[in-house]
C-alpha cells in the first residue's frame, strides 16, 4: 500500500494503545486498559509500567496485523512523549525507538494533550480553523486555540485541580469505586442536578480552578452525615447529579467567556472526561443556544488511545518533525 503509514504507541498511563494510520486515517486502534489498578483507588505508577512491558508487544502486534500494513511499509514510529506517568512514557518511548531503529525509519515525540485535541480531525478532518477546543481530562483542564494542526494555544487552564481529579475526588468523598468520575456520571442521569448546591470558584481570565470546589463538596458531607449517617446514601443519585452539574457548569461558563473574547464560534471537546454523559449533553444544548458549531469525538477517540497520536504523528510527519535520539519523556512537558 503506498502513502505514508506510521505506527503510533500511546502508554502515558494505564492503557496500553497501538494505532497504525495511512495518509491521515486511521485503520486500527487497539487499547488495553489494566484493571488492576481498581483495587488500589488509584493508578499505580509500578504497576502500570509493569503491564505496559508485558502487554505492549501484543498490543503493537494486533494493531498491525488489522491495519493490513507489514512492519517494513511503515514510514515512522510514533509515542507519547509526554506528559504522563515517567515510567510508563519510557516503556512506550524505548519500544518505538527501537523498532524504529531497527526498521531504519524515524521517531515521532508526540505531546499527549495536543493528541487530544487532534483526535477531533479522526473523524471530522474537514474542521474549519480556528476553533476552540474544551480539553478536559483527569490531569489538565484547557481551552485551547486551535488555528492549524500545527499552531494550537492553551488560553485557558486549571490553576490547581483538573476537572477530572474533581469528579475522581468526590466519587471517593461519596464512598464510590475507582473510577469514580464514570460512576458520577451513571448515577447523576437519575438525579436532580439543582438539589444540592456547591461553590464554583471565581477565577478571573478563562483559568479554572476545582479546588475550591471539592472542599465545599466535603464540608457539606461532613455536616450533613453528622444530622444523618445514611445521607450519602439516600441521597447518592441526586449528590451525583448537583456534582456534575456545578463541575459542567464552570466549564462551560469559562468557554463562554473564550468564545466572547476570541469570537471563535468553532467549538471541540477533548479528553477522557469528554465521554462523560453530562458534559457531552449540557455542552450540546449550549451550542445549540449559542448557535455554535460543535464537534464532540466518539467515545473511543476521547478516553486515551493511541489513535489519536496517530493523527498528531500525521501533521507532525507532513511538518518534518521528527524526533532526536537524544528525546526522552517528560512527565510534565508542556506543548
Amino acid at each position: 500500500m503506498s502513502g505514508v503509514h506510521i505506527l503510533a504507541i500511546e502508554s502515558s498511563c494505564d492503557e496500553t494503545s497501538a494505532s497504525v494510520i495511512s495518509n491521515g486515517r486511521i485503520l486500527s486502534n487497539v487499547i488495553y486498559t489494566q484493571k488492576i489498578h481498581e483495587q488500589y483507588g488509584g493508578v499505580v505508577p509500578e504497576h502500570a509500567s509493569r503491564l505496559h512491558i508485558r502487554h505492549i508487544l501484543p498490543v503493537v502486534q494486533e494493531a498491525m496485523s488489522q491495519s493490513g500494513i507489514a512492519l517494513e511499509e511503515l514510514n515512522a514510529i510514533a509515542y507519547t512523549q509526554a506528559p504522563g506517568l515517567i515510567g510508563a512514557l519510557i516503556v512506550g518511548s524505548t519500544f518505538a525507538k527501537g523498532l524504529a531503529w531497527s526498521l531504519n525509519i524515524p521517531t515521532l515525540a508526540i505531546h499527549h494533550m495536543k493528541a487530544h485535541v487532534l483526535a477531533n480531525l479522526i473523524e471530522k478532518p474537514d474542521i474549519p480553523f480556528p476553533f476552540l477546543c474544551l480539553t478536559v481530562s483527569g490531569g489538565h483542564t484547557q481551552i485551547v486555540q486551535v488555528d492549524s494542526p500545527y499552531e494550537l494555544k492553551v488560553i485557558g487552564e486549571t490553576i490547581d485541580d483538573a476537572a477530572g481529579e474533581a469528579f475522581d475526588k468526590s466519587a471517593k468523598m461519596l464512598g464510590l469505586p475507582y473510577p469514580g468520575g464514570p460512576l458520577i456520571d451513571h448515577h447523576a442521569s437519575n438525579g436532580n442536578p439543582k438539589r444540592f448546591v456547591f461553590a464554583k470558584p471565581q477565577i478571573e481570565g478563562l483559568n479554572f480552578s476545582f479546588s475550591g470546589v471539592k472542599t465545599s463538596i466535603l464540608y457539606f458531607l461532613q455536616a450533613e452525615l453528622k444530622k444523618d449517617d445514611q445521607f450519602i446514601t439516600n441521597n447518592l443519585n441526586d449528590l451525583c447529579a448537583s456534582i456534575q452539574y456545578t463541575i459542567v457548569q464552570i466549564l462551560i461558563t469559562k468557554l463562554k467567556r473564550a468564545v466572547k473574547e476570541t469570537g471563535i464560534q468553532t467549538i471541540a471537546l477533548a479528553g477522557g472526561v469528554s465521554a462523560n454523559k453530562g458534559l457531552r449533553s449540557s455542552l450540546t444544548q449550549e451550542a445549540q443556544k449559542q448557535h455554535w458549531q460543535l464537534h464532540i469525538p466518539s467515545f473511543e477517540y476521547c478516553t486515551d488511545n493511541a489513535a489519536m497520536i496517530a493523527m498528531a504523528a500525521h501533521y507532525a510527519y507532513l511538518n518534518e518533525e521528527f524526533a532526536g535520539d537524544e528525546q526522552s519523556a517528560n512527565a510534565r512537558g508542556s506543548f
